[in-house]
């Protein structure tokens, strides 16, 4: 499925929603990466047909390049003169309005940062010179009998009115000094641009592209800090499968180990169980032939009894019984409700719609995840998420209940989520 997805460089928007936002960062990674070597195979390509290119060149030398000038009505080479056409202002003009318009917002905006330093200045000496007032004054009021205290509150008040009223006169004058200085300010600015512009006709760069760039390259930062980290989880989950031993192989590990599935799960029958001989009959009825993608739910049934059934998928290791946690052909809302009641790390395997797999759905903290499992192969593997590869589902399943689904949310499977309904969900499955 993946591979498919590379080669077209498209997936299904259904198929995509399925997908929990871990899972996009790296098929995004993949889809990217596969962009990329397209490029480089393009741009070699190019450069060889360039290269062919100039070896004709040469040989023709006849054939040299040429411009060809744009003309007015008149037949003559059409020119413009920025400032002398109609409606247009002097280029002095243009150039003496811009070179006022900086000085005056430089001006502006040293002016702003001077007058925010002086009223911390000021803020900071009156808050001092309060503070020492009333210190002194608290310690009198101790010294003194009762019958003072209310004309030391009244000193006090009077006080603090005229410091209030010394801060509003020195902020005045702050203010004043600070509107002088800018006015200066704007004139030195407005002279030094001038002067500048008389030495230079290149003007200076635009601060908004700047500051679209810095944007630009700070939505770079942040995929390639996502790629990087899906890259540093896809590296870490196969060292692991390494570790346990539980990864497949490739097809020929199935053909090596199986002796034909059908006569496994024969053998594996103590109980001559007539659900599994109706299933060895409906195999051997027909050919079946999967489609690229299931479009309804006979195909999704035909390609379980056809393909799953005799890989034992959904059931319980060594024996016949289905595995608790498997359900059948359910949507998501049907799967969340299931899990709706029950606490992390609770679990279900439900059939997917949308791909030739399954969709693992699992109980977190504060809601619900879904990941897709691949089966269009000989193999068991998470779309995108998990690269290792197991022989069985019931592999995939054991394998994380021991080792975290993915990095970043921590998934164990803990505790697996049966079934609510008589007759179960994957009845038709199995009939």
């Amino acid at each position: 499925m993946l591979q498919q997805i590379l080669r077209d460089m498209y997936i299904d928007p259904e198929l995509l929603a399925e997908l929990n936002e871990e899972q996009k960062q790296i098929l995004f990674y993949k889809m990217r990466e596969e962009q990329l070597r397209r490029w480089k195979e393009r741009e070699e390509k190019a450069r060889m047909e360039e290269a062919v290119l100039r070896k004709t060149a040469r040989r023709k030398q006849s054939n040299g390049k040429h411009v060809q000038w744009l003309r007015g009505k008149d037949g003559e080479v059409w020119v413009w003169v920025m400032g002398e056409a109609p409606g247009d202002k002097p280029y002095e003009q243009i150039s003496e309005e811009l070179i006022a318009e900086r000085a005056r917002q430089q001006a502006q905006k040293e002016a702003e940062e001077l007058w925010r330093q002086k009223e911390a200045e000021i803020t900071k000496k009156f808050r001092d010179a309060m503070a020492q007032e009333k210190a002194r004054i608290v310690a009198e009021k101790w010294k003194i009998e009762i019958e003072d205290r209310k004309a030391a509150k009244l000193e006090e008040e009077k006080i603090q009115e005229e410091l209030k009223k010394r801060e509003e006169e020195e902020r005045q004058k702050g203010e004043e000094q600070i509107r002088q200085q800018e006015e200066i300010r704007a004139k030195e600015l407005y002279l030094s641009l001038k002067q500048a512009q008389q030495h230079s006709q290149h003007s200076d760069d635009d601060q908004e592209w700047e500051e679209q760039l810095r944007r630009s390259k700070a939505a770079d930062e942040e995929r390639s800090h996502k790629a990087r980290r899906a890259r540093d989880e896809y590296r870490r989950q196969s060292l692991r499968a390494i570790q346990k031993g539980r990864v497949a192989g490739l097809s020929n590990l199935f053909q090596g180990t199986s002796l034909n599935n059908v006569q496994e799960i024969k053998l594996n029958d103590d109980s001559g169980s007539p659900l599994l001989s109706q299933l060895l009959a409906f195999q051997c009825s027909n050919i079946w032939e999967r489609p690229s993608r299931p479009f309804s739910r006979d195909v999704i049934i035909r390609w379980f009894k056809e393909e799953q059934i005799p890989r034992r998928a959904g059931f319980e290791r060594n024996t016949n019984r289905i595995a608790q946690w498997f359900h059948g052909i359910i949507s998501r809302q049907e799967a969340e409700e299931l899990l709706m009641n029950k606490s992390e790390g609770t679990f279900l395997v439900r059939v997917s719609e949308k791909i030739w797999g399954y969709a693992l759905s699992y109980r977190q903290q504060s809601g619900f995840k879904h990941f897709l499992v691949d089966a269009s192969g000989d193999f068991y593997s998470f779309l995108g998420v998990d690269p290792n590869r197991h022989a069985t589902l019931t592999d995939l399943i054991d394998f994380h209940k021991e080792e975290i689904i993915t990095s970043s949310g921590g998934e164990l499977l803990l505790e697996p989520c049966g079934q609510q309904k008589n007759p179960p969900d994957y009845s038709p499955l199995f009939e």
